[in-house]
């Protein structure tokens, strides 16, 4: 009979273990691991030294990889909360990011003193934006276009899960859209908000961190990053009502072209709007005239 002695036994893996040995950053790895186990973040601390099943650890193994691997923590967990809303996020769907919360906060401002209005959201993506403004405003009126039926099936589940049915202005009006393509003719606008693809085409940002794994068509123009806003720009007078607003979200060295922009096309009170980074993130204006 041998006389070695037996391997030290394997002690099983814990949520503690799991955080302290992970190469992620710390808050990342709390995000793929409540996700995995069903917790709430403060149980990671509660339940910190409690064993776990193989099979979570397993699952949570693989989304650690993946998220090494560049994958981003929206794609992995498949949400990401925006406006204090928890928007399901797949790969057809640009993440929606902090920034743009300014532009749901200034238009908001817009139509603080507007009964019922009716808001357009051009490249509405996950419909972030347009469904944080039905949310906030129950009697606005809401349309969300988008040129990818992929977009737009994420952007209707995320409507239909998070708004009150019952709310004043109705359900948001998804529509697939080039732009202003699709709209009925007839139809003005109390403001238009929009979020295009303002990425130039050779810009490097472009092949790093998560927006490698992002639509393309949700973040570049293919061109040098202002087509798609001189299209909102252009096309914006016909669809608005006198004194409303069109607003816009640009690069961080674009605002002084987008204003330009809007300037040129007669729009009024023109300005830009800096994000909690300092940065000018949107830009917009008044439409004086009537109806174009």
């Amino acid at each position: 009979m041998s006389d070695a002695p037996s391997p030290p036994l394997t002690p099983p893996a814990t949520a503690g273990a799991l955080l302290r040995a992970s190469p992620l950053p710390r808050l990342e790895a709390r995000i793929l691991l409540t996700h995995v186990l069903g917790w709430r973040q403060t149980q990671l601390i509660t339940r910190g030294d409690e064993a776990l099943d193989p099979a979570s650890v397993e699952r949570y193994r693989v989304l650690e990889a993946r998220r090494a691997a560049g994958e981003p923590v929206a794609q992995l967990v498949g949400t990401r909360e925006f406006f204090g809303l928890e928007f399901a996020v797949t790969p057809h769907v640009l993440i929606p990011r902090p920034e743009t919360e300014l532009l749901v906060e200034t238009t908001l401002a817009a139509l603080e003193h507007r009964s019922r209005p009716c808001v357009l959201d051009l490249g509405t993506g996950t419909g972030a934006i347009a469904v944080a403004l039905a949310a906030t405003r129950p009697d606005a009126r809401l349309w969300a276009l988008d040129r990818s039926a992929d977009a737009l099936a994420v952007a209707s589940r995320n409507g239909m899960r998070l708004l009150d049915g019952n709310r004043p202005g109705g359900p948001v009006t998804f529509l697939q859209s080039d732009w202003y393509g699709s709209l009925d003719a007839a139809l003005r606008f109390d403001a238009i908000v929009s979020n295009p693809p303002y990425i130039a085409s050779g810009d490097p940002h472009l092949q790093q961190g998560d927006l490698r794994f992002e639509p393309r068509g949700a973040l570049t123009d293919e061109a040098d990053g202002l087509s798609a806003i001189r299209a909102i720009v252009a096309g914006a007078p016909a669809r608005l009502v006198a004194d409303g607003v069109l607003w816009i979200e640009h690069g961080y060295d674009q605002a002084e072209t987008v204003r330009a922009l809007l300037a040129a096309r007669g729009f009024a009170a023109v300005r830009s709007e800096r994000d909690l980074a300092g940065i000018e993130r949107i830009s917009g204006g008044t439409w004086r005239g009537e109806a174009a």
